[in-house]
């Protein structure tokens, strides 16, 4: 693997070995890629996106992109939520020849909310060896940048499509003592702070963050009645991540 050197003093003064002559070792590298600004990729991450055999990869197009940034050709293979059933038993298969493959979604860490659970299930009930590559991952990022509590949380991805069946899981967690996580499509992000506010109360603490590490990053911050009235006049476009405090916050 690289090796990173630090001398004492400015970070401009750190040496990077990469090690990109040696091979890298038979395995699933599980690689976090940017959320949004491309300069979030880690000397690591690029080190073994550059030196595995093949990438896996949720979009073929928007992960060249990222790999045309950095210089970086590699065989690239489709891995969807569509196809990773069938694809997860012929990833492991791979590796257990022993190959090197990354396994990358189109921002973030995989398997968090994105294909990925399966390949690393496989690999991990043969026994085959799957190194994490941390890095990004909007369910860090906007819990360490909201302010709520972060002591302790709950992340549910992606709430069901629809209106009622989102109710019900407000309902099942609105005692939770926790901050709960939750991802949201710019397509119903508005109709679910209404119901936030309708099933946990106007004066709930809630934020809502936007674009991410993005140009337009926006977030919004307060009572759930506030948020939902800030977010029903701004620009929707993007990804959203929603967090909801305990019921005991005070903000």
């Amino acid at each position: 693997m690289g090796r990173w050197k630090f001398f004492h003093g400015r970070p401009d003064q750190m040496i990077v070995d990469t090690g990109e002559s040696e091979a890298l070792p038979q395995g699933l590298y599980v690689v976090a890629t940017p959320i949004g600004n491309l300069e979030d990729i880690t000397l690591r991450a690029i080190s073994v996106l550059r030196r595995v055999g093949r990438i896996a990869c949720e979009d073929t197009r928007k992960v060249q992109t990222l790999l045309q940034r950095l210089e970086i050709r590699r065989p690239l293979l489709p891995y969807h939520e569509h196809n990773e059933r069938q694809l997860a038993g012929q990833l492991a298969d791979a590796v257990a020849a022993g190959e090197a493959i990354a396994l990358v979604t189109d921002a973030g860490t995989p398997a968090i909310s994105d294909p990925g659970f399966r390949a690393v299930r496989e690999c991990r009930r043969r026994g085959l060896p799957v190194i994490p590559i941390p890095g990004p991952c909007a369910l860090t990022a906007a819990l360490s940048a909201s302010g709520l509590p972060s002591d302790s949380f709950l992340f549910l991805g992606f709430l069901p499509p629809r209106s009622m069946a989102r109710r019900t899981v407000l309902r099942r967690h609105a005692a939770v003592s926790a901050t709960v996580v939750i991802f949201e499509s710019c397509h119903r992000i508005r109709q679910f702070l209404c119901e936030i506010v309708e099933e946990l109360g106007p004066k709930r603490i809630v934020a809502s963050a936007r674009e991410m590490t993005k140009i337009h990053e926006t977030w919004s911050i307060g009572t759930a009645e506030v948020v939902a009235n800030a977010v029903a006049t701004g620009c929707v476009r993007g990804e959203f991540v929603v967090l909801i405090a305990p019921p005991s916050f005070i903000q």
